[in-house]
């Protein structure tokens, strides 16, 4: 299991995880880009989005519905957040295990890149 995400997911790499259920995990970003960073991963290894099946759809409708809630937590669900979900190497994607990022807590750029 060399995949740091199901470490973490498993347990036996640490993280200030602030939200888990049954299919995913929510985590602070151990650099982040933004005030409120988190990482929302699904416990089971799906490399990234070209890897889902219609079958991981409720999957995925769930770690974004969850999203409202961690924005509420951290405070930016009023002022805004980002939600991104990067896929392969030329999308930023860094760990092959598909996963969100939210971030908030500052005003965030228009533009990409």
């Amino acid at each position: 299991m060399d995949c740091i995400f199901c470490q973490i997911a498993s347990g036996s790499i640490p993280a200030d995880i602030i939200y888990q259920d049954k299919e995913v995990i929510a985590f602070r970003d151990i650099e982040p880009q933004t005030p409120v960073h988190l990482i929302i991963i699904p416990r089971r290894h799906i490399p990234s989005l070209l890897h889902l099946s219609e079958a991981d759809l409720p999957l995925i409708g769930h770690m974004v519905a969850i999203t409202g809630e961690l924005a509420k937590g951290e405070g930016v669900s009023e002022s805004g957040y980002r939600l991104v979900i990067s896929c392969g190497e030329e999308g930023g994607q860094v760990v092959p295990h598909l996963h969100m990022h939210l971030l908030g807590g500052r005003r965030l750029a228009d533009e990409l890149g």
